[in-house]
């Protein structure tokens, strides 16, 4: 779950930055693809830690 969400969180904050840069259509979609990919890892090793922790 947090793994999608930091995806979403991710592309959302990458379209935004793109605009306010003044970036057009394709800026805003390659910002938000590095973006989501970028907080999904750190989503995906939140995830990991927290279930290695309940352990």
């Amino acid at each position: 779950m947090l793994v999608i969400g930091g995806a979403v969180l991710g592309a959302a904050l990458g379209a935004i930055t793109a605009r306010r840069k003044g970036g057009n259509r394709l800026d805003m979609l390659q910002y938000a693809a590095a973006c989501a990919i970028a907080l999904a890892i750190v989503g995906l090793f939140a995830t990991v830690f927290i279930h290695r922790a309940s352990i």
